[in-house]
């Protein structure tokens, strides 16, 4: 029996995992629960999986917490459900950088963490990296495109991939031009061919930042050089990654774009569950399409690289000002196709440095933020 804390429970990725561990109660309890603001659906969460703790860091007026479990309403309280004795792995899908000291919390604790935060390994790879290697922590990746590469290197745990192939729908902007992309709405912006998601990591998609991020967190829980890390288009979603090894084989993962799969790997490792999701029947789909992506439409991935081979806070950076970019696309202060000129100007406004400890993250992600805030107020 496998004691979980779901941090972000209330989101896509949280709503799952409680649909798994309802689909195998013999395999799974629910120790903790932690959302941000939707305390109606986290009242109903604590009842149906009788769960000791929770917090809702943000509530809304009115809110009334379901009895029956110790409550906590801050973030503070939040990190404290890593610190529990009666949990064993700590899933963490909170949004944004406010993951960080989740990942940090759980490592120190000993607890395994299930990561569906990408920007953890984002802004603190080598903080969150060695941490874990210090404590003999778990790192599981719940993300569909890095699980699938996991799955694949499990094959030949003895033998290093030499290269990963990161795939990525192409979003809804896969087909626009240019000028359409540049004329595009935040509601367009939100329409997902594939995947169901919250708000922001949907938007990183259509602007291909997501599979950015991607990009540094690959580099970190695979100890792969960027150049190594190939981003290939693919339209279907069916095929969900890979890696490439020395002698031209490529392993890759297939399988519906289902997020229970990557999620309950994660929560079962090494073992796997039955009837997660429907089988793959490849002669549904006849063709599978594979392409290069377009760094003119899709500026923000083409920043990823240098990115990383300048290092130090540049990827704090670069995962700062997006976040105040999407927050400013949704408000509808910053036009969609302007994300990228954001992020690009930011990167050369603030001065590279190093990162030792988290206390430079957050103040990496101070200055990104404020740099950001400025160049969409004075430019948009």
């Amino acid at each position: 029996m496998v004691r979980l804390a779901i941090l972000g429970s209330t989101g896509s990725i949280g709503t799952q995992a409680l649909d798994v561990v309802s689909r195998h109660r013999d395999e799974f309890s629910v120790t903790a629960l932690a959302a941000r603001s939707n305390g109606e659906l986290l009242n109903r969460q604590v009842k149906d999986f009788q769960v000791k703790y929770a917090v809702l860091t943000r509530p809304k007026d009115g809110f009334v917490p379901e009895s029956g479990a110790e409550w906590g309403f801050s973030d503070e309280a939040m990190s404290d459900l890593c610190a529990l004795p009666d949990v064993d792995a700590v899933l963490v899908s909170v949004v944004g950088i406010a993951g960080l000291p989740l990942v940090l919390a759980a490592i120190e604790h000993g607890k395994k963490v299930l990561l569906a935060n990408k920007e953890a390994l984002v802004t603190g790879g080598k903080l969150v990296m060695d941490a874990a290697k210090r404590k003999n922590v778990s790192l599981l990746p719940v993300d569909s495109e890095h699980s699938a590469i996991f799955q694949c290197i499990q094959g030949n745990p003895n033998k290093n991939p030499c290269g990963i192939v990161l795939t990525a729908s192409g979003g809804p902007f896969r087909t626009f031009t240019k000028e359409q992309i540049k004329n595009a709405t935040v509601e367009q912006a939100l329409r997902h061919p594939n995947w169901s998601m919250g708000s922001k990591i949907t938007i990183d998609s259509a602007s291909m930042v997501n599979k950015a991020l991607e990009v540094i967190e690959a580099k970190w829980l695979f100890s792969m050089e960027p150049k190594d890390i190939q981003v290939v288009v693919h339209p279907e979603s069916i095929v969900h990654s890979g890696v490439k090894f020395h002698d031209g084989a490529t392993l890759v993962q297939m399988g519906l774009p289902d997020m229970r799969v990557p999620i309950a790997y994660a929560m079962s490792y090494p073992e796997r569950l039955p009837e997660v999701s429907a089988p793959l029947d490849l002669t549904k789909f006849g063709t599978l399409h594979f392409e290069q992506p377009d760094f003119e439409k899709f500026p923000a991935l083409g920043l990823v690289y240098p990115v990383l081979k300048t290092g130090g806070n540049a990827p704090v950076l670069f995962n700062g000002a997006n976040e105040e970019a999407v927050s400013a696309v949704l408000q509808k202060r910053l036009p969609f196709y302007a994300i990228a000129d954001v992020l690009s100007e930011t990167l050369e406004r603030v001065p590279v440095q190093e990162i030792s400890c988290i206390e430079q993250v957050y103040e990496a992600d101070r200055l990104a933020r404020a740099v950001a805030k400025a160049i969409i107020s004075d430019k948009y």
